[in-house]
């Protein structure tokens, strides 16, 4: 069996990556690049605080910004009731709509509270949008 290099364990995984989140459905397509704009600033302000790349509270604040504006984009997003093969959008979501909902608000309300002033406020604040993020998926995301 030929071994990978680490380049091309890359390349494979990424194009899995790429291709995992691939919906036929515009409407699905379009709530799934929302997700992944809010993951791509978690990325950012998770960094920052694990000490993965350098604080610069400039960023930061972008990242709080767009944060809260995609959270606050959620509702909007899924409302409509669409599926598709590659959503992990559970049906619960318009089974309980308003709980659903509150998710997003609090998403928002987190990302809204976190201070990216310092590092120590940035790590602080993040908990709270972590507990937001999480409390949401483990009841309307389904695992893929």
């Amino acid at each position: 069996m030929r071994r990978m290099t680490l380049p091309t364990l890359a390349a494979v995984f990424i194009a899995g990556a790429v291709t995992a989140h691939e919906a036929a459905n515009p409407v699905v397509a379009e709530r799934m690049e929302l997700m992944e704009g809010i993951r791509d600033q978690l990325k950012v302000i998770g960094g920052m605080a694990q000490g993965k790349m350098d604080f610069d509270a400039d960023k930061a604040a972008e990242a709080r910004a767009a944060l809260i504006e995609h959270a606050s984009q959620i509702p909007d997003a899924f409302e409509p009731q669409e599926t598709d093969p590659e959503s992990e959008a559970k049906p619960a979501i318009w089974e309980n709509w308003s709980d659903f909902e509150s998710h997003a608000e609090a998403l928002e309300a987190a990302a809204t509270d976190l201070s990216t002033d310092d590092l120590d406020a940035l790590r602080a604040g993040l908990g709270k949008i972590g507990g937001a993020c999480k409390a949401c998926h483990e009841t309307y995301r389904a695992e893929k």
